[in-house]
């Protein structure tokens, strides 16, 4: 069956050499050979900017540069999200992105009740992240965090559930490694996971 899948490339770098934007496009590609609509956000050509209080996450609108995003998550069944781990989180940008448009009245409502009614139900993710250690070290060591936080904080947050992860490890090693990985990104956007 077809989906809508919002893909949310999100190196900050737009250099179209950066292997995050390759696996963005094999991802994509698959995608639209299967036949499922696919929309694709670049944040590394968007100029966002940070939010410095809570008032402002609550009662001042999105900036115009994620309205799109918000937008292309409204129109999406599957969302799928390309980073590469920076610092051992997600780099900045991406943060800064997720904050505006993760806001009140659009991915949780703050109405009555202890705990905010999530808004974005429905919906599964895909979390794909590169990183120059081994993924295996990156799990065992350091536990994912960063990846396990977006997960349950963010995404399983607002409703997205369920949401698959794919860690990349070894990004700068062997051309066959990178090129296994965008064929199975590739399968990844054929099968809409």
């Amino acid at each position: 069956m077809a989906r809508k899948i919002a893909i949310f490339d999100a190196h900050p770098d737009p250099d179209p050499a950066r292997y995050v934007h390759a696996l963005a496009n094999a991802y994509a590609s698959g995608a639209r050979e299967a036949g499922h609509e696919v929309r694709t956000i670049m944040l590394g050509e968007l100029d966002v900017p940070i939010l410095r209080t809570r008032e402002e996450w609550i009662d001042k609108p999105a900036p115009a540069v994620v309205e799109p995003g918000q937008e292309a998550i409204r129109w999406a069944g599957h969302l799928v999200f390309l980073y590469p781990l920076w610092h051992g989180d997600m780099p900045a940008l991406l943060k800064a992105y997720l904050e505006h448009v993760m806001r009140p009245g659009f991915a949780l409502d703050y109405g009555e009740g202890k705990f905010p009614k999530k808004l974005l139900t429905g919906r599964s993710a895909r979390v794909v992240v590169t990183m120059g250690m081994p993924a295996f070290f990156y799990r065992a060591y350091y536990g994912a965090h960063s990846v396990r936080s977006f997960k349950r904080n963010i995404l399983v947050g607002c409703g997205i559930d369920p949401v698959s992860c794919s860690l990349i490890g070894n990004v700068e090693g062997s051309e066959g490694h990178r090129k296994r990985w965008l064929e199975r990104m590739h399968a990844h956007g054929k099968d809409g996971d």
